[in-house]
This record gives C-alpha cells, structure tokens and sequence, in this order.
C-alpha cells in the first residue's frame, strides 16, 4: 500500500508556499507540545522531538490524508506512562527502552490491522465512549499535572490515587515553582484570546498576528527559561528540564525481548485502537471541510509506519492530534509535504535549540499540557446524551467514572463492553409497533403515535430489527401475549420491512409461532419481506409450509385478509 501520487503532480510554488507557512506554525506548536508530551510520558524531553520527525515524514508519504498531523498527543503519552510503569522504573534506562518497544509493537499491530483491510473497527468504538474516555482522561492528564506546579512527588494514574497522593505532598510545594505555573497558566490562556487582538491593534497583519498568536507556547518557553537563568531557579529547588542532547536521534532496532513484547501487548492494542479512532475522527472532519475522503485501511497502514518509525528513532507512540491538524488546517496546508517541513523544523530545533531548555522549568511543561488538554473536556456531551439517549448517556457516564477511579485501559475496556452490552440489550428486545393505514394513503403508521384505521380479525406488527437467536424468544412472547389478549385475531401479518436477516433460532422460532398460531386457527402472514431473507426462507421450504401468504407489500396483505373496519385508532 503506497501513497497515491496524487498530490505531487501538478505542485507549484504556491502550494509549496503555503505548505511552507503552514509547517512553520505546526513547528512552532510542535516543539513545546513534543516536550510537554514526553514528560507527561514519564521520558526525556529529547524522544519528545525524536517522535516529531521522522513519523511525520512516513505519514505524509503513507497516509491518505492532506492535513492530518501525526506526532505525540495527550491521551496516548498518558497510556504510554501506565503502560511502560508496569514494567519499568520511571527515569530509568528500561523505562525509556520499553517505550520504544511500545511504539514498534503498536506500529506493527496497525500495520497488520491495515494489511488485512480491519479500518472497519473504526466504528466498533462508538463516539460517546471515546468522547467519555477522552474528557475522563484530560481530567486525569491536568490532575496528574498539578505535582509538576507544586514541585512536588505525587505518583497516581487514577483520580483516588492522584488525589491522595498530592494531598499528602501538598505540605512540600515549592512556592516558586507554583507561581511559575500559574503565571505560565494564565499567560497560556490569555495567549489563546487574547494575544491576536493585542497584536492586531499594534498594527500587525491578520496572517502574522495569526501566526504569532498560535507562537504563545514558544513565547513562554523563552520568557521562562530567561526568568529560570536570571533569578537562578535551580539553587531555589524548581525541577528543571535539565541538559537535552543535541543533534538528530540515532537509527536503531528497538528492543526485541519476546518477554517484554508480551507484556506490553495488550496495552499496544488499545493504543493502536485509541489511536487510530482518534486520528481517523480528526481525518474526517477536516477532509470534510475540502470535499476530500480518507480511507481508514490506509490510515492504518500509515500510522502504523509512524509507529514503527518512532521507534526506529528513539521516540514512543504517536497519532494524528486534533488540536495541531487544526492549526495546520487553519494555516493553509494543501498537501502532507506540510508535515514534511514540520519535520525539518523539529529536526532544526533538535539540531540547535535543545541546550537553550536546560533552564525550562518543568512547571511550564505542565501548564502547556493542562491547557493544552482542556479543550479535550466536553461536558456538554453529557447533557445532550442525557435527552437524547438514555443507553448513550449510561455508556458515557460509565466510561467516565471508570477511566477516572481504575485508570485509563481499564476505564476503555469498561466503555467498549458496556457499549456492546447495551447494543446486545436493545437488540434483544426489537421495537415492534402494531400499525394501521393512515386514510386515504397505503401508508401504515404507529397505532400509539398516529390517528390510523384498524380491523378486528387481523394484527399488523412492524419489526424495527432483524431476527437472530437474542430476540427470537422475545417476538415470541409478544404475538402470543397479543393474541392471546384478542379473541377475535384470525391473521397475524408481520411486516418485515426492516428484517434484514433471519438466522436460524429466529427462522425456529417463527416456525413454533406458525405451529402455536395454527392451532388457534389463526394464520401467520409475511409482507415485504426484503430479496436475501426471502431466498434464505425458501431454501429451507419455510414458505410452502407457512399457514399464510407472503405479500408484496403490507396494503395488498390487509386487503386481502380484512373483513371490515373500524374507526380509527387514536392515543
């Protein structure tokens, strides 16, 4: 699977240059984000920049998206650190090395996933639980955050142990180091709104106000690393980022220990799952916005190259972040040679700038990250599930509580399985609705929900849902409980208009309500019954010994079966 070549016929130099403009801005955005991400992770601020070179180049060559930009991202730099904490030390060389083995094994598992064409189990995750999972785990990133604005040693991957653990340390916060995160919070956030307007009224153009805006991160790097040197903040006790090496990361094989591989695998999975929906999403929606498509088997592939890239150059998992394709997007980037020049920008950066953080403070490193993770909370979705889906609501609320009290896989795994549960549970009872013709059309309609004409001697039930062994029993019991309530029933017609399939306990099942239904001298009748689930009924002679008939569609069922009616049924 290679990228097509589309977008590099015809490439002119204004396209390069607003791929150049844009590369520049996701650099910009990329260095303190990259860094951000890599102490969130638990790693050094070098594998930061190691995953923001050469993954991007692989995507751009691989991935079917124009603007997507891959690199680290929150919420899996945070599963990264659950997951490596589990088998190694934090801090030591073990720790490092296993998040490298986690990159390559991820990679390969979306690479495999992409081969055998599985982009499909994009949909298995639905959009509330990964919106629950999502806005439970920027609670715990911000959280788990505080301690580096404190400057003190709290441990924690859930809420409780969190909590605890700061409340026990809050005693040894170094005040410093608390105003420089707070300042460096406030600043971030002013920087959002209200940099822009500041820049336009001294009379800056919309493009560099724009571009110097989205610079606020960059800006408060510098101001905080030259307060750091000049007020000598390592002699006052505040954690620095410390010496960073220079230059461009080394290729190598990422470890190969088949115990450590086995380990990591199942924390590889939902990485590479997580991952991969969260990429696709953003994919999407920007692709949208041109009137251009993604193709999810290949964005398995090329994020799985990613992965394996990252790896190869010392960094840990990466996938496509909302917030920096957004920027990218905004910024005019037409083609991926934009993440292309990103890459060149953070291999300059890593080149030249890296002896400049060793004054960073790492308190600014954690407010980039809490306000960078804020925009990720979406509460409003809680209330909208709440009117308009009970089962959307109670997949949420459970994804929620249980990522923030067991921790970030455990708080996934929780979501998918209540998400299936749910699924399996409505299914299991089908909305079946009797109808009747609304007058003067042959149009048939909900007798609880319309003012509809009925008939004494027939039932007509519409089946919202196909019939398999979950809810055969419960079609049963509802045509049995009805006739059984209505002595007059002589024909029962099911419309089948939304039966897509009928496996086998549900084709026995309706065989017994033929048998039962025979026996009360009642008739058992189908309509509308859709091309394959006919073949498949025909093919096990279900037709010919069916006490009704098969009708073509629900009118010519009653009309041939009614007696007379009656006046129109109203709820």
């Amino acid at each position: 699977m290679i990228m097509p070549p589309e977008w590099l016929r015809g490439y002119r130099k204004a396209t390069f240059a607003s791929d150049l403009l844009a590369g520049s801005v996701v650099t910009i955005m990329l260095i303190p984000q990259s860094l951000a991400y890599a102490l969130l992770a638990g790693l050094p601020a070098e594998m930061g920049l190691y995953a923001s070179i050469l993954p991007l180049i692989v995507y751009a060559l691989l991935g079917s998206s124009r603007t997507l930009s891959v690199g680290p991202v929150a919420v899996v730099s945070l599963m990264t650190a659950m997951a490596v904490g589990k088998v190694a030390e934090a801090g030591s060389a073990d720790y490092a090395a296993a998040a490298i083995a986690l990159a390559a094994l991820s990679g390969i598992m979306l690479l495999v996933m992409g081969f055998l064409r599985f982009g499909f189990l994009a949909n298995f995750l639905s959009h509330p639980v990964v919106s629950g999972f999502i806005t439970a785990s920027a609670f715990i990133i911000a959280l788990g955050q505080v301690k580096h604005l404190l400057g003190v040693p709290a441990q924690g991957h859930n809420l409780p142990t969190q909590l605890s653990s700061l409340l026990m340390h809050v005693p040894d916060t170094n005040p410093i180091t608390l105003v420089t995160g707070l300042l460096a919070i406030a600043f971030l956030v002013w920087a959002r709104r209200g940099l822009q307007p500041l820049l336009r009224r001294a009379g800056l153009s919309q493009d560099v106000a724009s571009i110097l805006a989205k610079a606020g991160p960059v800006l408060l790097i510098v101001g905080t690393v030259a307060g750091s040197y000049l007020f000598h903040f390592a002699d006052r006790g505040v954690a620095l980022v410390g010496a960073v090496p220079r230059g461009m990361p080394s290729l190598a094989l990422p470890p190969l220990d088949p115990g450590l591989w086995s380990q990591l695998a199942l924390s590889a999975l939902l990485i590479a799952i997580i991952g991969f929906v969260e990429s696709v999403s953003v994919g999407k929606t920007l692709a949208a916005k041109r009137r251009q498509r993604i193709d999810p088997n290949q964005e398995l592939v090329a994020l799985g190259g990613a992965n394996v890239a990252s790896a190869f150059s010392g960094g840990f998992p990466v996938t496509g972040g909302f917030s920096r394709s957004v920027v990218n997007f905004d910024a005019g980037a037409q083609t991926p040679a934009a993440s292309i020049l990103a890459a060149a920008g953070i291999a300059l950066a890593a080149l030249f700038l890296t002896p400049l953080l060793y004054y960073l403070p790492n308190a600014t490193l954690a407010a980039t990250i809490i306000v960078a993770v804020s925009s990720l909370v979406d509460l409003d979705l809680v209330r909208r599930a709440w009117r308009y889906s009970i089962s959307d609501f109670t997949a949420i609320c459970t994804t929620i509580v249980a990522t923030l009290m067991l921790g970030i896989e455990l708080g996934v795994l929780t979501g998918i399985l209540v998400s299936v549960l749910l699924h399996l549970y409505k299914t299991t009872r089908p909305h079946i609705a009797v109808v009747g013709a609304v007058a003067g059309t042959e149009h048939y309609r909900n007798v609880e929900r319309h003012s509809v004409i009925t008939h004494p001697n027939l039932v007509s039930l519409r089946i919202d849902e196909s019939l398999y062994f979950a809810n055969a029993s419960y079609l049963e019991d509802y045509i049995y409980q009805w006739v059984a309530a209505n002595d007059s029933i002589e024909h029962v017609i099911l419309q089948c208009t939304a039966v897509n399939e009928i496996d086998m306990s549900a084709l026995e099942a309706l065989e017994a309500i033929d048998h039962r239904l025979r026996e009360q001298g009642i008739t058992l009748n189908l309509s509308e019954v859709k091309g394959p689930v006919m073949d498949a009924l025909k093919s096990v002679d279900f037709i010919q010994r069916l006490s009704g008939r098969v009708f073509l569609s629900h009118h010519q069922a009653v009309k041939a079966l009614k007696t007379d009616e009656i006046e129109p049924y109203i709820i």
